[in-house]
């Protein structure tokens, strides 16, 4: 049950800029803040109380871009992951005590310090594109902040604050267009404290817990009184990360596959990273993978079950065109196992897919994946006659691509793989439905090219860390330019390439069948969370029209 806090002493009333409406005659405000108390005129008291509401606006300004850099150092590259807790606790301690109108646009300014740096890989589209991201998804967290200001009203504000996070978080991955779940809190703890909590409840969660800890640091550091009244809050959010770590990890099987992965490499950079000759890219990877083939005959690696080549390992149709057809069926008769490749297909005379195809070293093509959730300007084009009519570079796209509709679970030598592409290992719904589809372990084929050497590959492969713990499984990944690698279920990377190299392994993967709680419950946990966020934010408008507040 949510209850307010009208136990807690009274605070001082509004500081000059309007921050905290005073409360009415009799009533108890619970809004601490460090300013002067109102003198009942619209006034504030002279002296130094006035002097010191000076610094509050300016406080919370610097509270809230201190807060985004922190969140910020707390993704790869970087990995600071304790910083994530930080720095949301820094963005809550920004919004205590302000009125909602002031905590939507502080809101939309730490969200903004936050995503400029996380989200630098667009700029290889262009830094019109990046500024337009950044500017629409700072909205949801102003959205949120408005409400993070009300539910501050309430006791246990720092389990509500989590919850709206949560929501917010939802909301930018349901929409627009699709949504755009990256940079959510938890992909930033792909191997941290925190990141057991996965297996649990998926990311949601885990993110949850990180914004849970940062509240609880920001409680600790904003409440008055006796030092218990910090202590308490402060081992409190010391004690979240710490907990994550009894949670048990599941138990080899005793099953493991040998698992091919090839990285082949791209002769261009940016957009135009496919470069100007025909079949490049295929022939890059199709080399490797003979590559791969050789090493195996001189003993140098144990023979593959299986191989796996990226997302877009060949740029031309392998069902149109007989040349890209002679070529993989080449590399893949060498290796001599069943190879996954990465492939463009058309689809009819305007479309085409983005295909995980199962290729067999003597029938050639069969079952395939096709991808599920596209990149917006990237694979298609939302309101296409606009957008195609008023960018030059949106034609870039060409055939618009059409989304699959099963999971990625194919029979690939041994085992059942799960397919999963590129961009969709950043949604929960589509890795979750490949799991319970079978696949194990996961397979992530994807296609780097036009971000090698930003940010991006790394917080990519953060979140094939927390999928591989959430689901418990093995996770395999496989890039055109890395990086490729192989993440053990209880995420940790066990081998990796280079980024913008030709590179080739074998690698020894577990299988796992086991489902982890989170498996099992789906988005129930999130889902729960949200309806108490909203349950808060209800509580805390209904105290305030009862005590008269002004929300």
């Amino acid at each position: 049950m949510v209850q307010d806090s009208t136990s807690l002493p009274p605070a001082a009333g509004p500081d000059p800029a309007g921050d905290t409406p005073a409360p009415p005659a009799g009533a108890q405000d619970d809004t601490p803040s460090p300013v002067s108390r109102d003198t009942g005129q619209g006034g504030t008291s002279a002296g130094a109380g006035e002097r010191e509401s000076r610094w509050v606006l300016p406080g919370r300004i610097a509270a809230a871009v201190a807060g985004g850099l922190a969140l910020f150092t707390a993704f790869p590259p970087l990995d600071w992951w304790p910083c994530a807790p930080l720095g949301i606790g820094l963005i809550a301690a920004c919004l205590y005590g302000t009125r909602p109108k002031r905590a939507a646009w502080l809101g939309y300014l730490a969200a903004a310090v936050f995503l400029f740096p996380t989200l630098a890989w667009v700029r290889s589209i262009g830094d019109d594109v990046w500024f337009m991201l950044v500017g629409i998804e700072s909205v949801f967290y102003a959205a949120m902040a408005p409400l993070a200001a009300l539910v501050f009203r309430l006791r246990a504000w720092p389990l509500w604050y989590g919850c709206l996070w949560v929501a917010m978080e939802w909301a930018r991955s349901l929409v627009p267009i699709g949504g755009f779940p990256w940079a959510r809190a938890a992909f930033s703890q792909g191997e941290s404290m925190f990141t057991p909590y996965a297996a649990l409840g998926g990311v949601p969660l885990v993110s949850f817990a990180v914004a849970l800890s940062g509240a609880l640091l920001a409680m600790a550091v904003l409440s008055r009184g006796r030092a218990v009244r910090r202590a308490v809050p402060l081992a409190l959010a010391l004690a979240v990360p710490v907990l994550g770590l009894a949670i048990p990890a599941y138990g080899d099987e005793g099953r493991s596959v040998n698992i091919g992965i090839v990285q082949g490499n791209v002769p261009g950079r940016g957009m135009y990273a496919l470069g100007d000759e025909p079949a490049v890219v295929l022939k890059n990877h199709a080399n490797e993978t003979k590559r791969l083939a050789q090493a195996v005959r001189e003993g140098k690696l144990p023979k593959p079950d299986l191989v796996v080549l990226p997302e877009n390992s060949t740029d031309i149709d392998p069902y149109r065109d007989p040349v890209a057809r002679a070529i993989i069926q080449d590399s893949v008769s060498d290796v001599g196992v069943p190879t996954l490749v990465g492939a463009v297909v058309a689809i009819g005379e305007e479309n085409r897919a983005t295909r995980s195809l199962v290729w067999d070293p003597v029938t050639g093509p069969g079952a395939y994946y096709d991808k599920q959730h596209l990149v917006p300007f990237g694979e298609y084009t939302p309101f296409k006659d606009i957008v195609l009519a008023l960018s030059e570079r949106a034609n870039l796209v060409g055939r618009q691509s059409v989304p699959g509709n099963r999971p990625g679970d194919l029979k690939l030598g041994p085992v059942t793989i799960g397919a999963v592409n590129c961009y969709e290992v950043a949604y929960d719904d589509t890795v979750r439905g490949t799991v319970r589809a079978g696949g194990t372990p996961l397979v992530v084929q994807t296609n780097n090219a036009s971000y090698a050497l930003s940010n991006l590959p790394s917080q990519q492969l953060a979140m094939s860390k927390l999928r591989a713990v959430e689901h418990n499984r093995a996770v395999v990944t496989a890039a055109t330019t890395g990086i490729s690698a192989y993440v053990t279920p209880d995420g940790k990377v066990s081998w990796q390439t280079e980024e913008l190299v030709a590179d080739m392994n074998v690698v020894t993967v577990p299988v796992r069948t086991k489902e982890t709680i989170a498996t099992k419950v789906g988005a129930l946990p999130e889902w729960a969370l949200m309806v108490m966020g909203a349950a808060a934010v209800g509580a805390a408008v209904w105290r305030g029209r009862r005590r008269g507040d002004r929300i």
